[in-house]
């Protein structure tokens, strides 16, 4: 499996300090979160993108997603949800990246039934786009569709390879899902698994990888004995959270451990 981390780690930082962060400590990408108070998002013209996309590719460091913040589910009219969805996938092909997130965003004021017809319904849409531009969009496990079982219902309605998704072991693991029942409903769709660790459900501060109590130990060993070889990266949610510790003196021993369960179950 290739090891990335998330930008949510580090705020605002310049793109040459991701890049050698990433390079320094081994990691193979990077998940770029795509907001205006970040370098990276829609609003960037052409020249920025081309900067973004050689200033990774010289490094030898995958752009591997565009962390964005579309909600497929949420009520309302489509055509907005739509637009932002193009603009992620725009600026995931200009930088070469394979993958853009989306949440599901259901809320509360509608039923499941509702939600999961909305965020099929968009999605439906939206990946005949991304199947042009080469990208694929993934739905993460998140808010109203945590549990890798909420978000196979809608997967399952749309049915296209362009759609996938986004495994985030905090949410199925808060949601109630073990990670064999998490694995068993997303592994026909997983496009790349999040990983994190806090230190309770109460209490879902970031902590050093290994430090906490989300099971990621079972989760490596299930996807390696699945054989499946692709994409762990861990989101350190350093921006919601401040005093959290700084993630860039934590990333190497980050990677050790990543690396340790790796051999562990290899």
């Amino acid at each position: 499996m290739k090891l990335a981390f998330s930008t949510l780690g580090v705020p605002g930082l310049p793109i040459p300090d991701v890049v050698r962060l990433a390079a320094e400590h081994g990691y193979h990408g990077v998940e770029l979160r795509a907001h205006e108070e970040e370098p990276v998002h829609p609003g960037i013209v052409l020249t920025e993108r081309a900067d973004v996309a050689a200033e990774f590719k010289a490094a030898g460091i995958q752009i591997l997603g565009i962390a964005g913040y579309a909600r497929v589910a949420a009520p309302g009219e489509d055509e907005p949800v739509l637009a932002e969805i193009r603009g992620l996938l725009e600026l995931a092909r200009d930088l070469g990246a394979p993958f853009i997130r989306v949440f599901p965003g259901g809320g509360t004021k509608q039923t499941a039934e509702e939600a999961d017809a909305t965020a099929a319904r968009r999605l439906g849409t939206a990946v005949e786009y991304a199947g042009d531009l080469g990208v694929r969009i993934l739905l993460e496990t998140h808010d109203s569709h945590r549990t890798g079982a909420a978000a196979t219902r809608v997967l399952g309605q749309v049915g296209h390879r362009r759609l996938g998704a986004l495994w985030d072991v905090m949410h199925t693991w808060l949601g109630g899902e073990q990670p064999s029942e998490t694995y068993a409903a997303l592994s026909p769709y997983l496009g790349y698994v999040q990983v994190k660790d806090i230190a309770s459900a109460e209490d879902t501060t970031p902590l050093p990888l290994g430090a906490g109590v989300l099971p990621l130990t079972e989760l490596v060993d299930i996807l390696s004995r699945n054989g499946w070889d692709g994409w762990l990266c861990w989101e350190y949610e350093k921006r919601w959270y401040e005093a959290a510790a700084p993630l860039p003196g934590l990333l190497g021993p980050g990677r050790t451990h990543l690396a340790r369960l790796l051999n562990e179950s290899a």
